[in-house]
């Protein structure tokens, strides 16, 4: 739903009638009431707001989500997969937590992998360059457990080695190979889709390049093993993303109703 919101919602100062979210991922293969579901517990989370024109029921992006999505559009399209400009700083981060504070450390966690933090140890996070937490911090009302530091690694430090100990390479570049093994044929000429076929293809090559880099820290490639794939995926992305751009613009133009904001 976030890949739809951003191809189809995000700058355009619109709100999207729901009947036409809920036909766009019908022809993506998702039923009406898990969309119709999703769309409830986005507006419930403060990632969605209503908006009603006579009997029709609109949704739009609020703050939230739209921060939300200008990060995405600014991982995708502008930090790029392959991190080649690396320039030795690293964002250590330790917290301490209560341990009857499960539901904070997840949150912490997961929101701490999305910034591109692996666990050095148990309570000790690392990314690479400058990493800005505080608004995790804030969201998360953790600013007395929290502590963050900018740290460069001794002279002897085999950093390969601990890339390879705080973030698990190997399913990292599967994921990339497997990205492209499924969208490559998307890329060859004469594989032109149908404006019916576009957008949903687009919708799913984008969710699922998102839930790619979303694991992916951009760890420095002078340190990562020879053949790293992630710059070979990040060109099938490109690459099937432009070809489905017409049909899914065509296709989004019949299917999508929208009203100002």
């Amino acid at each position: 739903m976030l890949s739809f919101l951003g191809d189809e919602v995000l700058g355009r100062g619109e709100c999207v009638y729901t009947g036409s979210v809920i036909e766009v991922f019908r022809h993506a293969g998702v039923g009406e009431q898990a969309t119709r579901s999703t769309l409830t517990r986005m507006v419930d989370r403060g990632l969605l707001r209503r908006q009603r024109e006579g009997r029709r029921v609109y949704v739009g992006l609020t703050d939230r989500s739209e921060a939300i999505l200008r990060d995405g559009e600014r991982r995708i399209w502008k930090a790029g997969a392959v991190n080649r400009d690396w320039d030795g700083t690293w964002t250590l981060l330790g917290f301490s937590l209560p341990e009857s504070w499960q539901r904070k450390r997840h949150d912490l966690r997961s929101q701490l992998t999305w910034a591109g933090f692996g666990a050095l140890f148990g309570g000790l996070w690392i990314a690479p360059g400058h990493v800005d937490v505080s608004g995790i911090v804030a969201e998360l009302g953790l600013a007395a457990h929290v502590k963050v530091f900018r740290a460069h690694a001794d002279a002897g430090m085999d950093i390969g080695e601990m890339i390879d100990d705080a973030w698990d390479l190997a399913e990292l570049a599967a994921r990339y190979r497997d990205f492209v093994t499924s969208w490559q044929p998307y890329a060859a000429k004469g594989a032109e889709p149908s404006a019916e076929n576009g957008l949903a293809l687009r919708l799913r090559l984008t969710a699922q390049w998102l839930q790619v880099i979303r694991t992916d820290p951009r760890l420095p490639v002078a340190h990562l093993p020879s053949g790293w794939p992630a710059a070979e995926a990040e060109e099938t992305f490109r690459a099937v993303h432009g070809r489905l751009e017409a049909p899914a613009r065509e296709a989004a133009r019949r299917l999508i109703e929208t009203i100002p904001a």
